[in-house]
């Protein structure tokens, strides 16, 4: 079946909504991710295994498993889906919201464990430094480990990003790939090919493949950079 070499408006939309979503996802997970990577990088608790082992838990498991528990858990019968509807929300499966959940978890990894290292090559005697001048330890977080662990913060940020646009099982699962509210552009690469529309296809594709070299070239070139700027 033969289509247009030009985006239809069906692909705007896709690309259109996986930016929002990637956006969206980066912003909360930096929200999410610092203190949970702080607490693992400093933390002396017998909890830091299990908890390290679950935040890197989307690495291994395969998406749909993740997408069939969020399914599970935000579904009508499930804890969650009870608790949304409790305060009104509805139920998140097949929503944005539901996609936002499910890209949070999925991508949590890639958030925590650029973090955490940063945090633990900023070491204790910065923090220690600021506490004898008299900064209290949120000030002292501020002031002197985020401006250290910057390169951290940039990390977790573009691969934040851009793992949200290359998602797939995770969001065709919780979200059903509905067009105009839950269809991303990898789910209408799927579409397309379903459809025998090959030419869409490489067209989304291939801006895939550019916008994937493109990170991983910025990120590289970025490191190095920010590796040249004294604290």
């Amino acid at each position: 079946m033969m289509s247009s070499a030009l985006p239809t408006a069906e692909d705007l939309g896709a690309i259109w909504l996986t930016l929002r979503l990637a956006a969206c996802t980066t912003f909360l997970l930096l929200l999410i991710a610092t203190p949970l990577a702080w607490w693992l990088a400093r933390t002396p608790s017998g909890w830091r295994g299990p908890v390290a082992a679950v935040v890197a838990l989307p690495l291994v498991l395969p998406p749909t498993v993740i997408g069939f528990y969020l399914i599970v858990v935000f579904g009508p019968h499930g804890a969650g889906g009870q608790l949304t509807q409790a305060l009104g929300l509805g139920l998140l499966p097949f929503t944005f919201g539901g996609l936002l959940v499910g890209s949070i978890l999925y991508s949590l990894p890639f958030a925590v464990q650029p973090l955490q290292s940063a945090f633990e090559s900023v070491g204790r005697r910065p923090m220690e430094a600021a506490a004898t001048l008299g900064a209290r330890p949120l000030d002292a977080f501020f002031t002197v480990a985020v401006p250290l662990a910057r390169n951290g913060f940039a990390s977790a940020a573009v691969l934040s990003f851009a793992h949200t646009v290359g998602e797939f099982g995770v969001v065709l699962m919780i979200g059903g790939n509905i067009p105009d509210r839950t269809r991303v552009v990898s789910t209408q690469i799927y579409g397309h090919v379903e459809a025998l529309e090959y030419t869409q296809a490489h067209w989304l594709a291939g801006g895939m493949v550019l916008f994937s070299f493109a990170v991983l070239l910025g990120l590289a070139v970025l490191n190095r950079r920010m590796a040249r700027v004294p604290a």
